[in-house]
């Protein structure tokens, strides 16, 4: 039976180098408060964790100085057997709010860091210093095209993403 793992937050556990090429920047400024709340997965690099997941989603909320972590995919079409995964989130980076670290079980943390996000907290994008893990996030099912087509500009130009993996989530019609 496929478990569904932590779905934006389970990256390297044992630790990873930094890159090779420039270091991966995270937004300068992140209102936790507005970050709370569902968002859905447009896209990602596949991750084993994610296999046949659709529909994907992540809530988070506010708990204390932690944050609780719900994410949610159907398991090989929207109308599959639905996956929960349970974790929380810890500010490693007060000063921006922009890197975080995740754990969904145990003692392991992995890095979670906002890279992209809209003004109005309409998208974020979510990556990994050593640029393996990627996920673009709505606030609704669908993301505008030109707005997605920028998302993906800015990940190559100026955050150095090969994006050759990129996977488009299917999520439901609004």
């Amino acid at each position: 039976m496929k478990t569904l793992l932590p779905l934006l937050f389970l990256l390297p556990l044992l630790g990873c180098d930094e890159p090779e090429t420039s270091t991966l920047q995270a937004v300068p400024s992140v209102d936790v408060e507005q970050y709370m709340g569902t968002w859905y997965e447009i896209a990602n690099f596949p991750m084993r964790f994610q296999e046949g997941c659709t529909g994907t989603t992540a809530t988070y909320a506010l708990d204390g100085d932690k944050v609780s972590v719900v994410n949610r995919c159907f398991i090989d079409s929207l109308d599959g057997k639905e996956e929960v995964a349970t974790g929380r989130a810890r500010i490693v980076d007060t000063e921006s709010n922009a890197k975080l670290e995740v754990s969904f079980f145990g003692p392991f943390w992995g890095d979670y860091w906002i890279i992209d996000l809209a003004d109005d907290y309409s998208y974020a994008v979510v990556g990994h210093p050593d640029r393996s893990y990627l996920w673009i996030l709505s606030r609704t099912p669908q993301m505008d095209e030109q707005v997605y087509a920028g998302i993906l500009e800015r990940l190559v130009d100026e955050s150095g993403y090969d994006l050759s993996a990129l996977v488009v989530t299917p999520q439901p019609e609004q």
